[in-house]
């Protein structure tokens, strides 16, 4: 929400004063106004040429009026509030917000005859306009309008204007708040269904190992006493040796861990706008991670330049305890509103990273690979980790036509399935949650055909 104040006399103390004095005020003139002025002027010049008294005073009248409505604005005194709330500050693509303004009239004196407007970037839309009646003195008035983009971003909303006007319509005069708000356009984010993977590392998925805080009578490791927590887990001996009540341990969950690479390199993808390749890497992403963490992976978003999301933060970048969830769903959301190309030429930094701890699940989102680049997406998969790979075929994007396998992109397909992955080609118009549930069933295949599953057991990917 954003919230101002402002005067509209110009030697008040308004947030959204202009300088100037009566200079502004005189440019503030409209063009009826500046239509009176000029006719008068021309008339009283013509009154002296012709000798018309008569003439003259009309001159003067037209003069005059334009003249005094600049008066009359100039020391016009309104007290005005304004806020602005969005709803919601977050949105996806192609959906709209609505922006709610209100303006409260602060002042003692009833105002005039108010031109509301909010300055919005263009792809939000026009620029909207609202006409205020008089408001009364502690009044308030409420309009709203709304916004929406297909492109994704950060777009600043604001400042308000105001516009004040004489009843004649001859000046006009547009004072701004100072307080402004941020709108979000994220990722579009696709439900992807529940399906069951081979190939995930043991200890995730159903398979996730469990590590017991108890390990016998003499070997228990308890802590102190919490409100709620059972009577029948009191730990008598530790009590009586610490003064005071301790309760044993249950067990601990380890959290799957997962990890999704997007390929931002500019190279890598063809084309621009909402239908580009690489905005559906970028929807893909979003939705892998969000349908993940809802699914209780603690998961880290990782791009091509080795920077991740959450930043790292002794947890390898991973998100911590399921409750922040929530929170770190919306934050990658936000990261990936303005997520934009990399000038980068390969995708070693994020295999750097990954070699690091790149522990879990890994779901990367691949543009077009040469040899080298592949090679490094395949090195990327660890014995010990099931690694699913979307590779976007830029010639058949670039075309805008329907997918048409080539003998490059077979290649890199090839190499990334020797190497243990689960590669799918992604075409113009696919679906994610078809291509999800087709990754599900190639690695099945692939380990039914095998007779185990390279890398680790049969796990639950959720």
């Amino acid at each position: 929400m954003a919230a101002g104040g402002t005067d509209m006399d110009p030697e008040g103390p308004g947030a959204g004063e202009q300088p100037g004095g009566l200079r502004s005020a005189l440019a503030g003139l409209t063009t009826r106004g500046r239509s009176f002025l000029a006719a008068g002027v021309a008339a009283a010049v013509c009154s002296y040429v012709l000798g018309q008294a008569d003439l003259l005073r009309v001159g003067l009248l037209l003069a005059a009026l334009p003249l005094v409505c600049v008066a009359v604005v100039y020391r016009t005194r309104y007290r005005v509030a304004g806020s602005r709330r969005l709803a919601p500050a977050r949105v996806p693509a192609g959906s709209e917000a609505r922006v709610h303004l209100r303006m409260d009239n602060v002042s003692r004196l009833p105002t005039g005859l108010l031109m509301l407007q909010d300055r919005v970037p263009y792809v939000l839309g026009p620029r909207p306009r609202f006409v205020l009646d008089r408001v009364e003195p502690g009044g308030r008035r409420e309009v709203s309008y709304r916004v929406r983009s297909d492109l994704r971003g950060r777009y600043p909303l604001g400042p308000l204007q105001l516009r004040l006007s004489d009843p004649f319509g001859m000046c006009e005069l547009t004072r701004a708040f100072s307080a402004y708000d941020t709108l979000t356009v994220v990722p579009r984010v696709e439900p992807l269904p529940p399906v069951r993977l081979t190939g995930e590392a043991a200890g995730y998925g159903d398979g996730r190992h469990r590590s017991l805080a108890l390990a016998g009578e003499d070997d228990v490791i308890p802590r102190g006493y919490r409100i709620g927590d059972d009577l029948r887990r009191v730990h008598w001996r530790s009590t009586a040796r610490y003064g005071e009540l301790m309760v044993r341990r249950e067990e601990q969950p380890q959290r799957a861990h997962c990890t999704v690479l997007l390929d931002t390199r500019r190279t890598a993808h063809y084309g621009s706008g909402p239908d580009s390749a690489f905005e559906w890497a970028v929807s893909g992403a979003a939705s892998a991670a969000v349908h993940l963490l809802e699914r209780g992976y603690a998961v880290r978003l990782l791009t091509d330049t080795g920077s991740s999301v959450p930043g790292p933060d002794g947890g390898g970048g991973f998100t911590g305890s399921t409750h922040d969830s929530a929170e770190t769903a919306g934050l990658m959301l936000d990261t990936l509103a303005v997520v934009d190309h990399s000038d980068g030429g390969g995708l070693s930094p994020a295999f750097e990273v990954l070699r690091g701890g790149g522990e879990g699940l890994l779901v990367a989102f691949l543009g077009d690979l040469d040899e080298e680049q592949a090679a490094t997406a395949a090195r990327m998969r660890h014995r010990t980790t099931a690694a699913v790979a979307f590779v976007l075929d830029g010639a058949a994007w670039s075309r805008g036509g329907e997918y048409g396998s080539t003998p490059e992109l077979e290649d890199r397909l090839r190499r990334l399935r020797e190497a243990g992955w689960t590669a799918l080609p992604v075409g113009p118009g696919a679906s994610l949650a078809q291509l999800w549930r087709q990754a599900d069933s190639q690695g099945a295949t692939r380990a039914d055909a095998g007779g185990r599953v390279v890398g680790g057991m049969t796990g639950s990917w959720t």
